[in-house]
């Protein structure tokens, strides 16, 4: 009798440890459906083929923003910048298409501007040895200032035909965001689980002087994670500016930054670097995504949706702690 309580003692136990398992490597893939499910259930348009194609078009952008920052912060730091940079990247790329004529060139900027952004990041992270929140934060100040600067406090839209059907062409009934979105999920997946810079970046996040010990130059590593974040950043100013062929150098990319830490966040990535997963991020992005949605279909004021944000992130950082 005694030896049957043990087995089902032990049965149970390795149940719980498998239940545990479960909700710590898929939490978000689970919380994502049981909204999707409850959306569902509250609001019939909400499983429209045309309001899924539209929670994917909002989510875009932060999402693609939020795929360099999940690097960055499975490095161990955080990038404040993101918004302001994609607005000071957006009036650069719309100077440099008006005045050449050209719709390459001015992605070309919009891409270069990211990226040498990103480098300076990196170089006073590495180099400089400050701290990610006050070197980004500083550059959040700068970025924006430089923005505001070059279009006079206003917004500059592009004088270029056919700049607009960059995100604002279908490919059979996606748009071509959703797919660039989408292409940029798998590349970034494949980065950081196929390749050595991914493992160099785990093993910075778990612990900066085991990988120096190990021979990890860790300086490139930081100068690396930041300046593929704002080359996406880079990507997702082009999105957002050609979208509606304007960029405002006050208001784009405000708060943008509060986004894509929330989908990192929420995906599983640990504040403190070396934990977490691409995919992870990329349902912590359609979970916010739904997340606005439904508030918008049941005619929740829009001043609300980030007080749910910021429960979100709390929440979520507090399982982490427990994990």
């Amino acid at each position: 009798m005694a030896e049957l309580r043990m087995n089902e003692k032990k049965q149970t136990n390795r149940g719980l440890r498998s239940l545990q398992w479960l909700w710590g490597e898929y939490s978000v893939v689970i919380a994502f459906i049981i909204i999707f499910i409850v959306a569902t259930i509250m609001n019939d348009r909400f499983l429209y083929l045309d309001n899924q194609i539209n929670i994917l078009m909002q989510v875009s952008t932060i999402g693609i923003i939020a795929l360099g920052m999940t690097v960055v912060m499975l490095s161990g730091g955080i990038d404040l910048s993101v918004g302001s940079v994609l607005a000071m990247v957006g009036v650069f790329s719309v100077m440099a298409m008006n005045a050449s004529g050209s719709i390459f060139v001015g992605v070309l900027t919009a891409l270069s501007v990211g990226a040498l952004t990103g480098v300076i990041n990196g170089l006073l992270v590495s180099k400089g040895k400050i701290a990610s929140f006050i070197a980004t934060l500083g550059m959040m100040a700068a970025a924006r200032s430089i923005a505001l600067y070059y279009a006079d406090g206003g917004s500059m839209s592009g004088e270029v035909e056919g700049f607009t059907a960059i995100s604002n062409t279908e490919i059979g009934m996606v748009d071509i965001p959703i797919i660039i979105f989408l292409a940029l999920t798998a590349l970034v997946y494949v980065l950081m689980q196929k390749t050595r810079f991914g493992r160099y970046v785990y093993a910075l996040g778990s612990n900066e002087k085991a990988a120096l010990l190990s021979a990890i130059r860790v300086d490139r590593i930081k100068i690396g994670v930041y300046t593929f974040c704002s080359l996406l950043v880079g990507v997702a100013a082009i999105i957002e500016t050609s979208r509606l062929n304007s960029i405002s150098s006050s208001s784009s990319g405000n708060l943008y930054e509060l986004d894509a830490i929330a989908a990192v966040i929420i995906g599983g990535t640990r504040m403190t670097g070396g934990k977490g997963k691409v995919i992870g991020t990329f349902f912590g992005v359609l979970l916010l995504g739904v997340l606005n949605n439904m508030m918008n279909l049941l005619n929740i004021s829009p001043h609300l949706q980030g007080l749910v944000k910021g429960l979100i992130i709390i929440i979520a950082v507090f399982f982490q702690k427990r994990d």
